[in-house]
C-alpha cells in the first residue's frame, strides 16, 4: 500500500475541536472491522457536530428522555393556561370553606376534620384535577404546574450561572497558571471542602431571614433568585476544576503555540482558541448540572432553606404534603414523581449526549467474508 493510500485511511474527527484519530478504512489493526457509533463502516462524512448528531440520533433512549423533559417543560410553561381556563384558580388561592358541586352531590374542599378533597380528574371540569392540598384547599394541579416552573427556573438558570463562573475561572487558572492558578484553586478548594448540601443550607438559612443586599442588588427573602444564586455558586468548583485541567493540557498544543507566534493576545487565545475546544465538555456538564440543581433545590425547599412562601416548588410541595403522608399520600407522591421523571430524563439525555460527543466512541465487530455480523457487535 502506498503512503498516500495509507494516509487516506485515516481522518481526524472531534466534536470539541481536538484532532482525535479514528480509523476510516474500516479495519482495525487486528483485522476486525471498525464501526462508529452512528452505524457506518468507519468512513464518516460531515463535520464533527454532524457526526455527533448522527450518534445521538441513533440513541433512541436518550432522545425519548429528551422528549419527556420537553413535555414536562411545556406543561409547566402552560401553567397559566390551565389555571385560568380550566381550573379557574391561582396557585395560592385558598378554597378552605368552598364546596364543589357535581350534579346532585356536594363535596367540601376541606372537611371539618382537616382532610382535603382528593383527585377529581375531569369529573369537575378540570377543577381540583389532583385534589386539594392540606388545610388551605389550594388546587394541587395548579400548584404542581407553577411549582414546576420554579424548580425548572432554578435548575436551568443555576446551571447557566455555574457554567459561566466555571468557564471564566477554569480559563484563567488553566491559561495563566502560577499565582493566578494558585489563588483561584485555593478558593475553589475552600468551597469544595464543604459538603454541598450543608453549605447550601447554611447560605439559604442566612439569606432566607434578611434577603440579599449587595450594592445595587436587593433581593427579598422570598425571591427565587436567592436559591438560584446559592445553587449556582456551590456547584462552581465541580465544573471549574475539570475545565482547568483541560485548559492545562490544551495550552501546550501546537495550535496555541502558533497563535502566540502570530501575536494573539491572552483574551483571543482563551476565548477564540481554547474555549471552542471545551464546548463539548461544557455542554455535557451543563446538561447534568440541571438535574443536580433541581435535586438540591428540592432538598433545600424541603428543609425550609430554599424557595420561600408564597412561591412554591416541587420541594416545598413535598414538605407540605409530608404532614398528611398517611391520610393523603398523593400530596407527596405526585411532586416527588415529577422530580423523579425530570431528573431521570435529564440524566439519561446527558449520558447519551456525552457518548455522542466522545470522538473515540465506536463499536467493532469481526468481518466475515467481507460482510458484517450484527450478532458479533460489541463495545471496544
Amino acid at each position: 500500500m502506498s503512503p498516500e493510500s495509507e494516509k487516506n485511511d485515516f481522518e481526524a474527527v472531534s466534536p470539541g475541536g481536538d484532532a482525535a484519530l479514528e480509523v476510516s478504512s474500516g479495519l482495525d489493526s487486528d483485522g476486525s472491522r471498525v464501526v462508529d457509533a452512528d452505524g457506518g463502516d468507519g468512513r464518516q462524512t460531515g463535520g464533527p457536530w454532524a457526526i455527533a448528531w448522527r450518534r445521538l440520533r441513533r440513541n433512541k433512549f436518550a432522545l425519548f428522555a429528551l422528549g419527556v423533559f420537553f413535555l414536562i417543560l411545556i406543561c409547566c410553561l402552560l401553567a397559566p393556561v390551565w389555571a385560568n381556563h380550566v381550573a379557574h384558580t391561582g396557585p395560592n388561592t385558598t378554597h378552605t370553606l368552598e364546596k364543589l358541586h357535581e350534579g346532585s352531590e356536594v363535596k367540601e374542599v376541606v372537611e371539618p376534620s382537616g382532610k382535603a378533597l382528593g383527585p377529581q380528574w375531569f369529573s369537575a371540569g378540570g377543577k381540583f384535577f389532583l385534589g386539594a392540598d392540606g388545610h388551605l384547599g389550594r388546587d394541587e394541579m395548579v400548584r404542581l404546574l407553577y411549582g414546576g416552573r420554579s424548580s425548572l427556573f432554578i435548575g436551568i438558570v443555576a446551571a447557566i450561572i455555574t457554567t459561566f463562573l466555571a468557564v471564566i475561572f477554569g480559563l484563567l487558572a488553566g491559561f495563566y497558571g502560577g499565582f493566578t492558578d494558585t489563588v483561584i484553586s485555593r478558593v475553589m478548594d475552600v468551597i469544595w471542602a464543604f459538603p454541598v448540601v450543608l453549605l447550601a443550607i447554611a447560605l439559604g438559612i442566612v439569606l432566607a431571614v434578611g434577603g440579599l443586599e449587595v450594592g445595587p442588588i436587593h433581593l427579598k427573602s422570598s425571591s427565587l433568585w436567592i436559591p438560584t444564586l446559592i445553587i449556582g455558586f456551590v456547584y462552581t468548583p465541580y465544573m471549574a476544576r475539570p475545565l482547568r485541567g483541560e485548559v492545562f493540557a490544551l495550552r501546550e498544543k501546537e495550535f496555541i503555540e502558533a497563535a502566540v507566534a502570530q501575536g494573539a493576545g491572552p483574551i483571543r487565545i482563551m476565548f477564540v482558541e481554547l474555549l471552542p475546544n471545551l464546548i463539548s465538555t461544557i455542554i455535557v456538564f451543563f446538561t447534568l448540572n440541571i438535574a443536580n440543581n433541581m435535586l438540591l433545590e428540592a432538598v433545600l425547599s424541603y428543609l425550609g432553606a430554599g424557595v420561600q412562601p408564597p412561591s412554591s416548588s416541587w420541594g416545598t410541595m413535598i414538605s407540605e404534603g409530608f404532614e398528611a403522608l398517611y391520610s393523603q399520600p398523593l400530596l407527596t407522591i405526585i411532586p416527588g414523581t415529577a422530580i423523579l421523571l425530570t431528573v431521570l430524563s435529564v440524566n439519561i439525555f446527558g449520558d447519551g449526549l456525552r457518548d455522542a460527543l466522545d470522538p473515540k466512541s465506536k463499536v467493532r465487530f469481526e468481518a466475515r467474508s467481507g460482510t458484517s455480523d450484527p450478532d458479533a457487535i460489541g463495545p471496544v
